[in-house]
């Protein structure tokens, strides 16, 4: 079972320097556990299809349409698909994890679903079958509320207008918020949805008879509020060093002029940042490893505050990526899936644009073993080739990864151009020869890195012996 823990990030149109809608997310499982990236068609078959389930049995109908999708699957279904995050042709962008942690007292009233559904059929279930982020709320809440859930969950929806943010809390009852337009929000492994405004619906949704349920149960502990986070959520110790600093961390690049701390249980959900925010910024967000505090792993403290917290970026992130949906354009060339393949801060983010028909070669392969051929891997192995000797490899990683974000900036700018200049199967086809392009290019940039690093390598072992040649 692939039990995924993530650092997300959501952002506003109001508050990005371009008016896009952002959502991102780290998957986070396992160190040597490859990803697949696809582009699902659409399709029209005039029987019901039914999704069933290789992890649990869970099973529903489908719809007789399906849109078209991009997907991030795993390299094997025997766990379950975990398509994880992607984007259809109609510039909805989803991506859902296995991100919270719930309330014993909670679970005790309502406990999960062992045959409900799960992370792993999340996208597969709703992305190809709605049309709006909102469309995609409602209809991931109500196969909650009817067949209930195996795990919380938090599932991050975008469109080219807004962003929203839901949770499932027990096995039955969900909550979501819309991001602010002018605001954002970073979580990690617990709850973060707090006051709940049941009178609100331009910003919450929500489970039917969730009070009743919270009140018959008398579960929540406050007096004049309702807050999701505190009635639902855990505040323990594995909160204050597996959580709550990644919060922290996020909230601090935007808002460094608020002082908090990075075991604080009272870290607010939505935030507003004190400048515009961009892709670069939630690429970066989700690449850290607190990077200028005592906490880098890498960095100069002690060995103790080196390892004190979870960094965002770690060695199990399997891939990471930030979905991108800007105004005012056809939604196959609004859309863009910036995807780092292997672990963020040590990979490049490779832009795919929403409306490309297939994906290159090398990112359908990549098992369990290393494989050459692999775009996980050819990501993988640099990672593993740094982390041997990190800090004499690290300028030259960099430099790699400074000159290819800016060649995918320079590749972005020359498709927008000649892509709002073309339509249907010929902007397909465009944007998906781009994508290979792109793609090749990391690839290759990774692969000569590889061998440099390699290189390098051979006078740094500890058999090696420096002679003094004054003696």
């Amino acid at each position: 079972m692939n039990y995924s823990a993530c650092t997300s990030i959501l952002i506003g149109p109001q508050a990005t320097t371009d008016g896009s809608v952002i959502i991102g997310r780290n998957e986070d499982a396992k160190a040597a556990w490859p990803k697949h990236f696809v582009v699902h068609p659409a399709k029209t078959v005039t029987t019901p299809p039914t999704f069933t389930s290789t992890d649990n049995g869970f099973t529903m109908p489908l719809p007789l349409a399906a849109a078209k999708y991009t997907a991030t699957p795993e390299w094997t279904d025997a766990y379950g698909l975990f398509e994880e995050d992607g984007i259809n042709e109609f510039g909805v962008a989803m991506s859902a994890t296995e991100s919270t942690y719930s309330n014993e007292r909670v679970l005790g009233a309502d406990p999960l679903v062992k045959d409900g559904i799960g992370e792993e059929a999340m996208v597969t279930v709703v992305l190809p079958y709605i049309k709006s982020a909102r469309e995609g709320v409602a209809r991931l809440g109500q196969i909650v509320e009817h067949y209930g859930t195996s795990e919380s969950n938090g599932i991050l929806f975008a469109d080219q207008q807004e962003a929203w943010y839901l949770e499932t809390g027990a096995g039955h009852y969900w909550v979501a918020q819309r991001i602010p337009s002018n605001g954002y929000a970073v979580v990690a492994n617990q709850m973060a949805i707090q006051d709940i405004d049941f009178n609100d619906h331009d910003n919450f949704m929500y489970a039917r008879h969730l009070q009743e349920f919270v009140t018959t149960n008398h579960l929540n502990p406050a007096r004049d509020r309702f807050s999701w986070r505190d009635i639902f959520g855990t505040q323990d110790q594995s909160d204050l060093y597996y959580n709550t600093p990644r919060v922290w961390y996020g909230q601090r690049q935007f808002n460094p002029e608020i002082a908090q701390e990075p075991q604080s249980f009272d870290l607010p959900f939505i935030q507003f940042a004190d400048h515009l925010l961009s892709v670069d910024d939630a690429q970066g967000y989700l690449s850290s490893h607190f990077e200028g505090t005592p906490y880098d792993p890498v960095g100069a403290g002690t060995t103790e505050q080196r390892h004190r917290f979870r960094p965002v970026s770690l060695a199990k992130t399997q891939e990471s990526h930030v979905l991108q949906l800007r105004p005012a354009m056809d939604p196959a060339l609004a859309g863009i899936q910036w995807l780092a393949m292997g672990v963020g801060a040590q990979s490049v983010y490779v832009p795919f644009y929403a409306g490309i028909d297939r994906t290159p070669d090398a990112y359908h392969l990549g098992e369990k073993t290393y494989d050459a051929q692999s775009a996980y891997w050819v990501y993988k192995l640099v990672s593993v080739l740094l982390d041997a000797h990190y800090h004499e490899a690290w300028p030259t990683v960099s430099t790699v990864q400074k000159e290819l974000r800016i060649a995918f900036k320079q590749s972005v700018q020359q498709t927008d151009a000649v892509g709002q200049t073309l339509s249907g199967p010929e902007l397909n086809h465009y944007l998906t020869q781009q994508a290979f392009t792109n793609a090749a290019l990391g690839i290759r940039r990774y692969r000569e890195l590889a061998a440099t690093l390699i290189t390098q390598a051979t006078d740094l072992g500890p058999l090696n012996y420096q002679q003094d040649l004054n003696l």
